[in-house]
């Protein structure tokens, strides 16, 4: 189950247009199950705020360069899988030689649309995995670029805690903070 339709055409069309400063979410989705017609109507799912576990969240969802500088970026609802953004991501971007990224992002669906296009995929299999797909252990050393650049953001009290009400002012926060720390930097 991925995102509603509308929800992915909102986060291409914004990506396009260079940093998210939207939010990822026009609040027009059609969304047709009963609990996502409530968060609509509430406004907490336009605001890319979702109920899971930890009760309500926000996702930010990062693709960095080498040089561990933001270069794509999008929001979500906690509750949303971080796999159904990748290929939104990916899309946005000038075409790049790998993926590389953790094992929330070991589905063949992404595996095969990344082989279409011709990018090395370096995902570690999950554990219940019962194909085993090689690893190219040297490549995934560099994850922890990704790793890093959350760390700095989240260094910021105001992206770490969310107090923003509105995604398009978080979004402003995450842009403000990346562009401070790791562009200027």
């Amino acid at each position: 189950m991925g995102p509603p339709r509308r929800l992915a055409e909102d986060i291409r069309q914004s990506l396009r247009s260079g940093i998210d400063t939207r939010g990822a979410l026009s609040g027009q989705h059609a969304c047709q199950s009963p609990p996502l017609r409530c968060w609509r109507k509430r406004g907490e799912f336009s605001q890319a705020i979702g109920v899971s576990r930890g009760g309500r969240t926000t996702k930010i969802h990062c693709m960095a360069d080498a040089r561990d500088r933001i270069v794509a970026v999008a929001l979500t609802p906690g509750n949303i899988a971080d796999i159904t953004v990748a290929p939104l991501l990916l899309d946005a971007l000038a075409p790049t030689r790998r993926l590389i990224a953790e094992k929330a992002y070991d589905a063949d669906r992404l595996r095969d649309w990344l082989r279409e296009r011709r990018i090395e995929a370096v995902i570690p299999g999950r554990a219940t995995r019962s194909i085993v797909y090689p690893l190219n252990r040297k490549a995934y050393r560099r994850r922890n670029i990704i790793e890093r650049m959350f760390g700095w953001l989240k260094n910021w009290r105001r992206i770490a805690t969310r107090y923003d009400r509105l995604a398009v002012n978080y979004m402003a926060a995450i842009a403000l903070v990346a562009t401070v720390s790791q562009w200027l930097g």
